[in-house]
Order: C-alpha cells, then structure tokens, then sequence
C-alpha cells in the first residue's frame, strides 16, 4: 500500500495504545478496503512485543525480519488481488510445541532445545496458506504439561494484567501475547484444559475444538487420545475465523475426523433464541466452589441467554472428580510413554516439575489405564444421556483470578478437581470468554461446550454474549 493508503496510528511509535489494537475481524475489514497496512500493522505488534515481553516472556523467540517480509508481501499480493482471506496479513505466533519448518521447535525443554523441525506442522501450514504473518514461536509449559517452571532454558510466561501472576498452562505465551497486543490470535493445544485455561486467566478467548476436528500431525504430542490443537484470540469471532483455516481432515493424523468442514462464522449474529442450555451448576457450586465473582460471571451470563430467548435448566453430570481422576490417569501414563526413553536416558534433561510428573505417570499401570479408558466409556455414556435435550452446557472455565505465579503447587492438578478436562475425556468441544473482573482486577470466566461438531452453535452463543457486554473494551495496562 502507499503511504497514503495507510493509516495514522493513535499510539506512539514504539507502543499503540490497547484502544488501536483491533481484532482479527476488525483489521480484516480494513486490510481488504486498504485503509490498513499489513506492514504497519505488523511493525506495531513486534514494537509492542519489544516493549513489553522483556516483562511477559511470551515469545521464547521473535523472527522479525521473517514476519516483516511475510507482512511485504501479503501487502504487495493484497495490492494487486485482494487478500486470500480474512486472515491475510494478520499477525500471528505458534506456541512452540507446533513444528515449522528450519525454525526451532523446542517444547519450551532443554530435551529439544536444539531441534529444528524440517516440516511444518499441518496446521501451521494451513494458517500460512491462509496468510497470516508468524511474528515467532510462544512460550508453553515444558512438553505442555511442566509449569510454570523456573529452571528451564526461558523463563515463564507471565500474566500481562499483573506480571506477578499466573497465565494458566500450557498455552501460556499465546494467553499472554494474544491479551498484551503482541499478536491478534495464536495456536494452543488443549489435553487438559491448555487452550481454555490461559484464555480465562488472560482474559481471551480459546476454544479447545471437537476431538479430531484440527490436526495434530506436526505438533509434540502430550496425551494421544486427549490431546487437541485449537486457536485463541481476542474473540469469539476471530476463533471462529481462525478455525476456519485449522480445521480439516489431515491422512497424517489418524485420528482426525473425515468430515466437510463447517463454516464457523455462519451462525454469528443469529443470536441465542431457541438455544436450550443446561448449566452445570453442581461443577461451580458443589464439586469445586468458585470465587463469586466467578459465580456472578456465570449467573449474569445464565439470565443474559435467558433475557434473549434460550431456555434454561440445570444439568447433573458425573462429578468433577470422576472426571478428573480418569482423565489424570490417561493423561499421565499416555504422558510417561511418549517420554519414556528421554526420560531413562537422561532426565535432569527435564525441568523438575515436569520429571517428578512424568515419574507418577510411570508408577501407573497398565491394569490402571485399562480401568481409567472403561470409566472414560461410561462418563461419555453418562453425558450424553444427562444432554438429551440440551444444545449447550455453562459451567466454569477457572475457579477465579489467576494466583501469584510463585504459588502455584506443584501437584495443583491433583489437588483440586479442574473444569476442563471432563471435555477433554469426552471430546466435545469447549469454549472460555471472559464474563469480567475478580476483586484483584484480574479476569474471570465461563465455560460454554458443545455436543461434537457443533462449533458453528458455541460460536454464536459466545459471539452473542461478548457483543452484548463490554468487557472486549479493555485491555490489560501495561507500561514498558
């Protein structure tokens, strides 16, 4: 574009303002009517990333001159065709368990801290395909499951509404760059919760698709059979975008579903009348209390969908706890034997958080797994007996604000049942937006989960919900 094409930026020239940060949707829009520079819009989240994730450590690496030239030339595509998508030119990191090609791949471990991928991950592939602009690779937990960790090569990522708290794991530089502006979506994977958890600590939005929708072919494996790939982003829509792009049968995944993909965003602004919604209540309330500003987050959200035409009513599932104790058992002994061999070569390789975990798992039997995948049988039988006449289930996606980032537990996982990973054990389709503020300031969130391959239904439930309040208006305020 030329200079006149381009904008003027409200912000300074090393940091936009949270106010010029547009959505993925929004920038879209003014990319194809080029009244927005791709290249302008890139250099303004890498300065925003230099000023700011010297504080956060979101990126475990930044590849400048690779986005700068990516952004050029969708620019330069744009100016002659028009743009691929509604992805062109939008600035975009992986978190760095997905491979991409003669760029390091490290799973945030010292194990990989060398290890450069020769192929992109299919999902990285496609988003590139699409045109987004890869500003770098995000730090996780190590493996996805060992954080936060503090001996590791890079240091944690950290909350950007007060650095000196949690983000949730594993996805943790995507929740934290998506939510400081650095980036205006990301990947992030979900075994237990790692797309949705981040996205309710940081204040975003990360859904956590059906089980085999999005390939996995191409990213570090944690748990095979809970494992997902999914997107996150400030909204609900801009998932719903992005999706579009990650979803698709992959023959290299065998566990990706052979089916037509949706479109994700056709459901938007249909609103919430005639949706019937159960709410999980004894999940909040009971199983795992949840801090009130968290109850309130969901009970507003409940007479929100109620004020707009969707029925209501309770829903009772297994507890959280039987849903926590099978998935666990899963999680670990999978977990132990993708790690197996590193792990009795050499595990001081590994951070002691993520070690003493994978030991755990490898104390588990194969007569323990058998029992967890029979339980797992019956919990999805029970849910979808207990979901007969419902489209939507509302529960929580956290327990409340994000704790200090030095004390959390070590065996966290274990010690409280979690909101998640019941739908990582069925493998329905998840979704967390943030329902407001706790008494520290810092995000809440519900959980809103769909029947498998009802995206199109989560998203405009979301979609609907986030555009009626205001809490898309503010931004964490970061000073570098």
């Amino acid at each position: 574009m030329s200079a006149s094409d381009r904008p003027t930026g409200g912000g300074t020239a090393n940091q936009p303002r949270p106010t010029d940060i547009p959505t993925i949707a929004e920038a879209a829009k003014l990319i194809a009517a080029r009244k927005l520079s791709p290249v302008e819009l890139t250099e303004a989240c890498l300065s925003r990333a230099e000023a700011l994730d010297g504080r956060l450590h979101a990126f475990i690496r930044r590849t400048r001159d690779t986005a700068l030239a990516t952004a050029r030339a969708a620019e330069a595509r744009i100016m002659t065709a028009g743009p691929r998508g509604p992805l062109d030119g939008i600035p975009f990191a992986h978190k760095d368990i997905y491979c991409t090609a003669g760029i390091p791949t490290t799973g945030h471990s010292r194990v990989l801290q060398d290890h450069v991928p020769e192929a992109d991950a299919t999902t990285v592939a496609k988003l590139a395909e699409a045109g987004i602009v890869m500003l770098g690779k995000l730090a996780t937990h190590e493996f996805a499951f060992g954080g936060p960790s503090f001996d590791l090569p890079w240091p944690p990522a950290r909350n950007p509404w007060n650095p000196e708290h949690f983000t949730a794991g594993s996805s943790s530089g995507t929740g934290a760059a998506v939510a400081s502006g650095m980036i205006l979506g990301g990947t992030g994977s979900d075994t237990g919760g790692s797309i949705r958890g981040p996205a309710a600590l940081c204040g975003i939005a990360g859904i956590k698709p059906t089980y085999g929708l999005c390939s996995r072919a191409g990213v570090l494996p944690l748990a095979q059979s809970l494992d997902h790939t999914g997107p996150m982003a400030w909204t609900a829509e801009d998932c719903a975008l992005l999706l579009q792009a990650m979803a698709g049968h992959d023959p290299a995944d065998p566990a990706s579903a052979d089916r037509p993909v949706p479109d994700f965003t056709a459901q938007l602004g249909q609103g919430v009348r005639g949706l019937r919604i159960g709410i999980i209540r004894h999940f909040h309330e009971l199983d795992h209390p949840v801090s009130p500003a968290t109850l309130k987050g969901i009970e507003d959200a409940a007479a929100f969908f109620r004020s707009e035409g969707a029925t209501l009513r309770d829903v009772a599932l297994p507890s959280l706890a039987e849903f926590n104790a099978c998935g666990w058992i899963i999680l670990l002994t999978e977990a132990f034997a993708v790690h197996e061999a590193w792990m009795r070569r050499d595990p001081n390789l590994y951070g002691e958080l993520l070690r003493d975990r994978l030991v755990l798992g490898g104390l588990l039997s194969g007569a323990d797994y058998m029992a967890a995948q029979k339980k797992r049988r019956a919990l999805i039988a029970a849910t979808v007996a207990a979901t007969a006449d419902v489209d939507i289930l509302l529960t929580a996606a956290q327990p409340g604000e994000a704790a200090r980032i030095d004390e959390v537990p070590k065996w966290a996982f274990m010690e409280k049942p979690n909101f998640t990973i019941p739908f990582n054990v069925t493998g329905w389709p998840g979704i967390s937006i943030c329902t407001g503020y706790g008494a520290g300031g810092l995000p809440v969130a519900m959980q809103l989960v769909g029947k498998p391959f009802t995206e199109p239904m989560l998203f405009r439930a979301a979609d609907a919900y986030e555009k009626a309040h205001g809490w898309r208006a503010r931004r964490p305020e970061m000073v570098p």
